[in-house]
């Protein structure tokens, strides 16, 4: 035995929660950091880096960071000084590390900001996890999120001299984990209410439509997504509706879009409206801003009387039974 070798822990099991990821402040500055790196991924924006780089570095850097720092500011946590999804973040992390115990070290990380996925892997290595399952938090697969999470984990590893063993969450929308708890979520929230929707919305973020049309499957994978739901809660699909939200610039984007097919719900006579954004695992400026301000607003503007919002999964228990089962799963013969 060569009492000179360096002295490195293993034997553990690893898992990296992988979200997109949030600025560290709502300013300009920070702002800008990030809409700098997320628009730089070519998973993200294909347009060749020779056309695209100077129109990102241009016009796009140069005054969407303050439309953006002021959406952001409507949402922060001023109290614990970050944003909604940084916090469910961290508590999906330690809730999952709870259930896990001292089976598996649970680490959390952003594509896009702090804390790095580099800074994820390298922890769990450090904890002597030799066998890592890197879970994007993303129930429907595109490039542009599921993909482009598991690009910046072998990019990482690909400079590792002691590799970890890698497995990779697909898209867990046939889980039945998964369809059953964002059902249980929809009716618990409803039950609240003192009132009840004429309308149900599924609103997903939306992808370029060229995407869909050289085989990103995410479209499909949210339509399946709000049929599930629809035979879970016994609707018809003329009650619970699908839509896609978050659209910029002139390009076509995968519709029917969120915001005109609210218009015209409201202008059509529907008074009440219930809005859940089953694309996302956590709360975040999309759904807080976008859906339950600015969505909220165009309802109201436009003669609807009552609009709820259905918050996300989260950390709540049925988040995070849905986390738990998904990773128990695709860890099969490591626990």
């Amino acid at each position: 035995m060569n009492d000179q070798h360096p002295s490195v822990k293993s034997g553990k099991l690893g898992i990296l929660l992988l979200s997109l990821g949030t600025p560290d402040a709502p300013t300009y500055g920070a702002v800008r950091r990030y809409l700098a790196e997320f628009l730089s991924d070519p998973r993200v924006i294909e347009t060749p880096k020779p056309i695209w780089l100077p129109i990102l570095y241009g016009p796009i850097l140069t005054f969407r960071p303050a439309k953006s720092a002021k959406a952001y500011a409507k949402i922060w946590d001023y109290e614990r000084g970050e944003s909604p999804l940084r916090t469910h973040s961290r508590d999906q992390a330690e809730k999952l590390q709870q259930m896990f115990g001292g089976a598996a070290q649970v680490e959390w990380a952003f594509r896009y900001g702090q804390p790095s996925t580099r800074q994820g892997l390298e922890a769990l290595r450090a904890k002597g996890c030799d066998r890592i399952l890197a879970f994007a938090l993303y129930p429907q697969y595109s490039a542009t999120t599921t993909a482009t999470a598991y690009d910046k984990v072998f990019e990482i590893l690909g400079e590792m001299r002691w590799q970890p063993a890698v497995r990779t969450v697909p898209a867990y929308v046939d889980h039945p984990a998964f369809a059953a708890e964002l059902a249980g979520s929809v009716s618990a929230s409803l039950a609240a209410l003192d009132w009840q929707p004429e309308k149900i919305l599924a609103s997903y973020h939306s992808i370029p439509k060229s995407y869909w049309d050289k085989g990103d499957p995410y479209p499909c994978q949210c339509f399946k997504t709000s049929r599930l739901l629809r035979e879970h809660l016994g609707k018809s699909e003329d009650e619970l509706l699908t839509s896609f939200q978050s659209r910029v610039g002139p390009t076509e984007w995968v519709s029917p879009y969120t915001d005109k097919t609210v218009e015209k719900l409201a202008k059509d006579g529907v008074k009440r409206l219930a809005v859940l954004a089953p694309a996302f695992s956590s709360d975040c400026l999309e759904t807080l801003e976008e859906i339950n301000m600015e969505l909220r607003e165009t309802f109201l503007e436009n003669g609807g009387t009552h609009f709820h919002y259905i918050p996300c999964l989260n950390a709540t228990e049925g988040g995070m039974r849905v986390i738990d089962a998904v990773a128990r799963n695709e860890m099969q013969g490591w626990l």
